[in-house]
């Protein structure tokens, strides 16, 4: 017991100094970051010359902190997936360690599609929506954490939803579920996706939450296509080893 928690110590400094150190390359470039992350915004031209405000003394520090933080965890997650891969791997048989190593570069993968869908195609229509929106009534100043705070989390659950086909295949390989019984959940993934998509996108148009729910429904559907391939090579492993 005291071995394991030991073991358990070890990871998490090493995850701490990985978080820490790409936390400090973060912050040597934060300027760059929130440039990149508020360029949809800038792209749309509103306000008086697209600049960006900030209504109080510590709001520019605390959301450079802050994207620093993000952009550290982003830079550390290779290593703490690692970390947490190296610590669970021990009580794993043969066949879940070879799923778990070989979906690593998968998932990151994965999550960098997500952030790619959602910087690309998703913000600039929602953004648009948000600053036009009674543009006759009221001239847009837009507040650097504001903007910030809404790409973060835009950009964030997008990655993660990206995640769904992989984690579907991976349970599936497991043998904890079946593309059948995927299947059969499809209807309810429908109204799931629509809530998720209302949860994501900081706008209540159609529009923009069809942009989140559409994908995800691919997703979805991506997701039982390779548990059917999981499941068949499952299959075979099991014929082969009744032999």
């Amino acid at each position: 017991m005291l071995q394991h928690l030991g073991e358990l110590r070890r990871r998490v400094f090493f995850c701490v100094i990985a978080l820490l150190v790409g936390s400090a390359v973060s912050f040597f470039f934060f300027e760059q970051i929130i440039e990149i992350l508020v360029q949809p915004a800038r792209d749309l031209e509103v306000g008086p010359g697209g600049q960006l405000i900030y209504t109080e003394v510590t709001e520019l520090l605390t959301t450079a902190i802050k994207v620093s933080f993000v952009g550290g965890l982003i830079l550390a997650s290779p290593v703490i997936l690692y970390q947490v891969v190296m610590f669970v791997a021990p009580g794993l048989t043969g066949r879940e360690k070879r799923y778990l190593f070989g979906s690593m570069p998968a998932v990151i993968l994965a999550f960098s599609g997500g952030l790619a869908f959602g910087y690309y195609v998703l913000t600039p229509p929602a953004l648009h929506f948000l600053l036009t929106f009674g543009d006759d009534v009221a001239v847009p100043l837009i507040r650097v954490s504001n903007i910030v705070n809404l790409m973060i989390r835009l950009l964030f659950w997008m990655g993660l939803a990206f995640e769904t086909p992989l984690v579907m295949y991976l349970l599936a390989s497991l043998g904890i579920v079946t593309a059948q019984s995927l299947s059969r959940f499809r209807r309810y993934w429908v109204v799931v996706a629509f809530i998720m998509a209302a949860m994501i996108t900081p706008t209540v148009d159609p529009v923009n939450q069809a942009l989140v729910a559409g994908p995800l429904l691919v997703l979805y559907e991506v997701g039982i296509l390779l548990a059917r391939v999981a499941g068949s090579s499952r299959r075979k492993s099991r014929a082969i080893s009744s032999v």
